[in-house]
């Protein structure tokens, strides 16, 4: 049986003391409270699903995320670290308060709801992906939570609830003359390492982060490959080069600006600590977009690009997704499209065996 208190500041203290299970103690501001949270603690101890809350009660989502951004974020790739960063202050702002035991799936469900009802800055909805990141950072936590920091929680409250559909994929393609207005503007950029990086997305498919982070000795001319130790998804991978791939590395690789003892393909002036970083070409990248009026198209669209352009010369999904990076063949899908469309040039091309006419009966 558990062991009622009425503490001096007039409050009330259960204490339970049972054989085979560790001593739990919690304080209500009346009796009652007390002895109903006593029956039903003593009731799941008898039936062995007893969990003891405590840890999860006093712990706040708020210092969750910090010791989660402390310990766990930093062993992703720099770019999800940043960004979880960017998700957490959000989920602090709307849920920091709430300990983890309040968080439950009506609770998160409700914060779903909200998000996906608001604006952003620019007067367009927040967007599914948006919030399925906000959602999988969150329901990361709580695995973490549960299974490495040994927090007393139930199970993961977003097991059971609905995520946003990821929504259709960006499809944008680049016409002939969008093209063309393009590579000339890249082209004509005081600094050719725009240009270059340009052309390399659209030849390998591989990342701007990719391109960007590139060191010399990752570039292999004679085999006419790129080695990439780390990517996105965390596994290393091979890139083929195209001749014209080859011949860009190649002027990049014996650029005569080059500083001494750098080994960045494409580098940035020194930072105040003297250090060179990778060239960052978003701004002026931005600003031809502009001029261009090509407003609706990203530099990840380049990569989309190139692999629309993989699919379309033949190549098969295991081969795409080799070059690629892509992990899943899911992934893959939004290209199948285009296969179909060059599948019924190559049917119109296939050798005809028989000169069968249909007439009509």
């Amino acid at each position: 049986m558990a062991t009622l208190v009425k503490t001096p500041s007039g409050t009330w203290k259960a204490v339970i003391r049972k054989t085979g299970w560790p001593t739990d103690s919690k304080t209500f501001r009346t009796k009652r409270d007390a002895e109903d949270w006593a029956r039903r603690t003593e009731d799941e101890m008898v039936r062995g699903v007893y969990i003891q809350r405590s840890s999860s009660e006093r712990l706040t989502l708020e210092s969750a995320l910090k010791r989660y951004l402390a310990e766990v974020s930093p062993t992703k790739a720099p770019k999800t670290h940043k960004s979880e960063n960017a998700t957490a202050k959000i989920l602090t702002s709307r849920l920091g308060k709430y300990s983890l035991a309040a968080l439950s799936a009506d609770l998160i469900a409700d914060y779903r709801d909200a998000r996906l009802a608001e604006q952003t800055r620019r007067g367009t909805k927040t967007s599914n992906n948006t919030v399925r990141l906000e959602l999988a950072l969150l329901s990361h936590l709580f695995t973490v939570a549960l299974k490495e920091w040994k927090i007393g929680l139930p199970s993961n409250p977003l097991s059971n609830i609905r995520k946003p559909s990821p929504g259709p994929g960006r499809d944008r393609r680049l016409s002939s003359e969008e093209e063309s207005l393009l590579v000339k503007a890249v082209n004509a950029h005081s600094n050719p390492m725009l240009g270059w990086i340009a052309h390399i997305a659209v030849e390998t498919s591989m990342r701007s982060s990719e391109i960007s982070g590139l060191r010399c000795q990752q570039v292999d001319l004679a085999n006419r490959v790129v080695r990439l130790s780390h990517s996105k998804n965390g596994d290393a991978r091979t890139v083929p080069l195209s001749q014209s791939a080859t011949d860009v590395f190649k002027l990049a690789l014996e650029n005569p600006v080059r500083p001494t003892g750098c080994n960045l393909v494409f580098f940035g002036e020194p930072g105040q600590d003297g250090k060179r970083r990778p060239y960052a070409f978003r701004k002026v990248w931005g600003k031809i977009k502009k001029e261009l009026g090509l407003v609706d198209f990203t530099f990840h669209d380049l990569r989309h690009e190139a692999i629309s352009r993989l699919v379309e010369g033949g190549l098969s999904d295991l081969e795409v997704s080799a070059i690629s990076g892509h992990k899943s063949m899911q992934m893959l899908k939004r290209y199948t499209h285009l296969r179909g469309r060059n599948l019924v040039t190559r049917l119109d091309n296939f050798p005809k065996r028989t000169n069968v006419q249909l007439t009509p009966e």
